[in-house]
């Protein structure tokens, strides 16, 4: 929202919770049990061409998104899992393309609508992380899902250059 705003472009914050299932394959399973049920996350809205315009999708990088489409390649449809909720697992609707665009919104439990700032949300609707699962996912959890998402984001090299050995 800052680089947006430098840039004179306007935009807002939309704020939600995405259901549980939805970081499966991407939180271990040996820690899955310390997510919440319904996860508090957010997309950015920007005003462009008389319109809002969800922009969503920003949350997969290619390598990311392409790893996963090759992982689980007889799946075209819907798809969750991995950070991922989406009707068209094949082609979703990621890049930018003057519309709006997702990865997660099939996984949107609650909708809490649109808010100025991050900072207006979160003072609002808090965290949904307290206590020793919160000191949990600061210190460690997160480290494991990030460790998870660069396995998934490196799966497809390793198999190509598996393939040529």
């Amino acid at each position: 929202m800052a680089l947006l705003r430098g840039l004179g472009i306007q935009c807002r914050f939309h704020g939600f919770t995405i259901e549980q299932r939805l970081q499966k394959g991407a939180i271990p399973t040996y820690v899955f049990w310390l997510a919440p049920k319904y996860i508090i996350h957010s997309w950015i809205e920007v005003y462009f061409k008389d319109r809002w315009i969800n922009l969503e999708g920003f949350i997969l990088d290619e390598q990311y998104l392409s790893s996963l489409q090759h992982k689980f390649s007889q799946i075209k449809n819907e798809f969750c899992g991995y950070g991922v909720a989406t009707k068209c697992f094949s082609s979703p609707d990621t890049d930018w393309r003057g519309q709006d665009t997702y990865i997660q919104k099939e996984g949107i439990h609650d909708d809490f609508g649109v808010y100025n700032s991050p900072d207006e949300f979160y003072l609002e609707k808090g965290t949904n992380l307290s206590g020793i699962k919160r000191w949990m996912y600061q210190r460690v959890i997160r480290h494991f899902i990030n460790f998870n998402v660069v396995n998934v984001r490196n799966l497809k090299v390793l198999e190509v250059e598996n393939a040529q050995s």
